[in-house]
Order: C-alpha cells, then structure tokens, then sequence
C-alpha cells in the first residue's frame, strides 16, 4: 500500500552526505524530513598509506546517534564493502532495521553474524520494483547493473518531491545474471517530475560507454584457449560474483576443476551459490588440499589479491608465504581487475615477483568497470531531467568532472550541487541552499578498538616510522633527588648500536651533564627535567645527523 507523504509548514527535505565525497569509498548518506531520517548505504573505506597500522576506516555517525529516535532505518544499494562495510560497527551505536536486495542482504547478513549482530538486528529483503514506507519518506528499489548483482537504485518520494539515487552503477544490456538496469523506470519518473538525482560519479570522466561484462567472458575463454599447459589463476575482486561465474564456465569449458582460495572469495562465493546467483557445474569445485590430484593443465585457482593486498591469497603466493599454493614457472597469472587509484604501486610490485617466479603474468584486456562513463551519465539525465543535479561517489575531480556533464545536459549552472561531506542541503519549495554542517570525518579501526587512534597517535607513527625512537633511562631518589642510576638511552630504529657507540656515548654524556646541571641548580619538578632532556638530545643528535627521532624520558624513583 502506498502511503502519501505529506507536506509540512516550513519544512524542507535535508540531504546529508556523512561520507562518500572527495574520496573513493565510505558511502553514507542521510535524508531527513520532520522526525523522520533514512539513511542510504553505511560503507567504509581503506586507510591511506600514511595511517600505519590502521585496519579500515568508518564514518563518523555522530549526528545519528543524537537523532537516534528519527532514524527509520538503513536501505542498502548493493553490496560492496565502500556501501555496507560499516554496518557492523555503527549498528552498535545505531540500531536500526536493514533494507536490502536479497544477495546484498546475504552478504551483509555473513558480516552481522561474524560480529555476533544477527540476532539482534531487524532485516527485510526488497524486490526491485517494491517501495517501502518509512516515516515521511516512500523509497521505490530500481533495477540497475554493477559488479555485482542486485545493485538498485532508489527513488526517495519526499514531500518536496522524488530524489533518485543511483548508487554505483552502469548500464548493461547484456548483463551476466538477471536483467539490464530498468531505464523505463527511470523516464516513467522523469514524466512524473524529479527533483534531484544524486548520481555515482567515479567514471565520469570517461568518455564514452562501459563495456559489458560478458565482454570479459570472452577474453577469459581466449586466455584459457591460448595456456592449456600450467595452472592458470585467475585474481579478482572477491565480490564480482558475475566475474566469477564466467571463469567457472571458461574452466568447464576446457576441462579444468576450480579452487577457490581466499577467505572474502570463499566467503562470497558461498553465499552467492547458495542463493542461486552462481551456477557451479557438478564436480567442477575442489578443495585445495585436492589439489595434488590433478594435473597442473587441469586446474584453475579463482583468488583474491587483485589489489596486491599484503595478506591477500594472491600476494602469499608470490611471497612464498602461503601454506598450500607458490607460484612456478608455467604457471598463468591473470589480474581481472584494475588497480584501485593509490594500489598501483603494490600490485606493480606483485607483478613483478610473479615474473621472477618464471609465472606468464596477464592484466590487459581482462576487466571491464561497474561504472558509469559519461554517455551513461548523460543518458540518465536524459530520461529523468531533473531540477537539481548532485554529483556523489568520487573525488573531487570526479565530481567536477560530472558537474560538466549535467551542464551539457541542460541543467542550470547554479542547480548543480557539489557538496562537501558534513553539508546539510535543504531542497525546499524547488529551491536548493547548504544551510549548515554536521559532524562527520573517518573514525580509525585498529584491531578490536573503534576510535581509540586520532590523529596525534597517528603523527606519533609516522614520526616513529620515519626517524625511530630514543628511550632515555635514569634514577632519581626519593627524597633528595640524586641521580642514583643513568642516563642510559635505547635506540630503536634509529641507528644501529653497534656501529655508532660512539656517538650514542657522546648523546649520553650530553644528556648527563643537563641532568647534572638540572639537579645542580635544585630542579624537582619530572615534567621540566623531561623536557630539558628532550631538547638537550633532539639538538646534539640533530647536529650530529640531521635526524629527528621521537625521544622519550623514563624517570624511576627508588627509596635510598
């Protein structure tokens, strides 16, 4: 039944990316009206090279969690770990039901489960074509084509109007599972009247059209046709379900047993197959501890470490660190996949171990994108036209570069919006204005600790990371503050003892005469003498070597 959303006095509809923009990943976007908020995707991203030691990073979802009683609940375009990665985290502190494809709920239901969620959250599988009802808002799900299959669009029917978001898509005419993107749709609601498309932007500029995955289905058939010797392993992304479905059928096709080798493309795989987005042909699968079974002609490895991901199955192949598989001469490595913009140089670096291994390394011609390049873009501005354009999901230049399209397009300059993440965009009587900010940014994860790494702990890293650490040691007394014990200093990663005792024991008589000089002169206070010794160090070893370790004083106090 659908339920008519009803204007309100002086309301306006707010659109509140948390995340999403100016970067790749950590998708999340809330939509308020009156008391009612929803909130679209809730994805994380991975940490960039300077957050050493950092696992994954989350929105921040402070401003839900204030608004807590508003929020109606999560719908989820597809299922990516930039779009639903997050989920496990923030539904701790925002526990709100899922709304979801059926593959997309599969996967996310996998991840509830490893965190011990599953119970405690409500979850609904949506139909493409079906609309639900929550709060102010009617959300309509909308056929559409990615990397992986379910992924939908949502119409969001609001008192000010219907705003399409698109999440990350392309336009496939021959997709490999299920039907193309339902473009009637799209310009059935353009007839209506749109207010907003909010449209991914990560291709935009791309010219042209995207290919169509079955494309790349034939590229694997000629490559599985021109290495009939030697093993072939194929690595992708563990989510490209229709990918894999296609180097299963090259592998039938010519007489190959598959092993799939990887925990996320076990994972996936399992789920995918289990509710009928993949067909495996009878004793086409094999566990790897099979392996030694067969010859190496008939057999193909499906892995993860497109990416040169350090602990990827792929990588610990090449590193000879992986209990089971190491690469040989002979063997056929094939990357379908492109590299993530900042991963050239990681899988540059697995390429050639590979090669030094005697492998044939393939990466050309091997992948295709799931996303829209700017005829697509275009094509949906076309069968919707509408008021207000909001270029989402990229850098940046990606969105500027999207901007441009929608100018062709016909949209006026100024209804063309490229938002900020934090921005609260009111769309009110077929006006659009940014009338503030919320809280919003990247919480860190370290191992089990959620926000427990800032940005001084970080600094702390790369300062460690980059110049090492010198631990000065002394003993003071209790009572009348003689140095008992010390100095003594520790160098760690930065410089090598036993080749520089010379000046470790020059830094140490430095520091013992500014101690010396410390005490002399009736100085108790710890936090002044610390600090003496810290500057007193950094210059000497700073004259010394130009370098400028992180130095660290350790006082003890013992009873005389």
């Amino acid at each position: 039944m659908k339920t008519k959303v009803v204007k309100k006095e002086n309301e306006g509809v707010k659109v509140i990316p948390l995340g999403g923009l100016e970067s790749i990943g950590m998708n999340i976007t809330a939509f308020e009206y009156g008391d009612s908020i929803i909130v679209v995707d809730c994805g994380l991203s991975f940490p960039a090279d300077d957050m050493l030691g950092i696992d994954l990073v989350i929105p921040d979802v402070t401003y839900l969690e204030n608004n807590i009683d508003k929020v109606k609940g999560f719908v989820i375009t597809h299922g990516h770990e930039d779009h639903i990665g997050a989920l496990p985290y923030v539904l701790k502190k925002v526990n709100v039901p899922i709304y979801a494809t059926k593959l997309t709920m599969g996967i996310i239901e996998h991840k509830l489960k490893e965190h011990n969620l599953l119970k405690s959250t409500r979850r609904k599988v949506i139909k493409h074509g079906q609309s639900i009802n929550l709060g102010c808002f009617r959300i309509e799900f909308i056929k559409t084509n990615h990397s992986i299959a379910d992924a939908t669009a949502l119409a969001i029917y609001t008192p000010e109007g219907i705003i399409i978001h698109t999440g990350d898509f392309k336009i496939d005419y021959t997709p490999v599972f299920g039907e193309s993107i339902d473009l009637q749709r799209f310009a059935e609601l353009g007839k209506k009247g749109v207010l907003a498309v909010m449209m991914d932007s990560t291709n935009a500029e791309r010219p042209g059209f995207t290919n169509s995955e079955r494309t790349v289905g034939q590229s694997i058939d000629h490559i599985f046709d021109e290495h009939r010797s030697g093993r072939i392993i194929v690595a992708t992304f563990a989510s490209n379900v229709d990918r894999v479905q296609q180097i299963i059928n090259s592998a039938y096709k010519f007489g190959r047993k598959v092993i799939v080798e990887g925990r996320s493309m076990v994972n996936i795989i399992s789920i995918a197959s289990e509710l009928g987005y993949i067909q495996i042909p009878n004793e086409t699968l094999i566990d790897i501890d099979h392996m030694r079974n067969y010859p190496d002609d008939q057999l193909v490895l499906i892995t993860t470490g497109s990416q040169g991901e350090t602990m990827a199955a792929l990588s610990r192949m090449a590193n000879n660190t992986h209990r089971r598989v190491s690469i040989k001469p002979g063997d056929t490595i094939v990357f379908s996949s492109s590299p993530i913009p900042g991963n050239e140089k990681a899988v540059s670096n697995i390429i050639n171990e590979l090669f030094r291994k005697g492998a044939e390394v393939i990466f050309q011609d091997t992948h295709v994108s799931g996303h829209a390049c700017a005829e697509e873009i275009k094509l949906i501005y076309a069968l919707t036209h509408p008021k207000f354009a909001i270029p989402v999901h990229g850098e940046y230049r990606h969105l500027k570069a999207h901007a441009k399209l929608a100018e062709k397009m016909g949209i006026p300059k100024d209804h063309i919006l490229i938002l900020s993440s934090g921005n609260v965009l009111e769309l009110k009587d077929e006006r659009a204005k940014v009338i503030g900010q919320v809280p919003h940014g990247g919480i860190m994860v370290d191992g089990l600790g959620v926000g427990d790494v800032g940005n001084i702990v970080l600094r702390d890293r790369q300062m460690l990371s980059q110049n090492g650490l010198l631990i000065v040691v002394l003993t003071l007394s209790r009572y009348d503050n003689r140095l008992l014990a010390g100095p003594d200093i520790v160098s760690r990663g930065f410089v090598y003892v036993r080749e520089s005792e010379m000046l470790m024991e020059d830094a140490r008589k430095v520091v013992d005469a500014a101690v010396q000089k410390c005490l002399d002169g009736r100085v108790s206070d710890w936090s002044k003498i610390k600090s003496v010794i810290r500057d007193t160090l950094s210059d000497y070893v700073w004259k010394q070597t130009k370098r400028n370790p992180m130095i660290l004083p350790i006082i003890m106090e013992v009873d005389v």
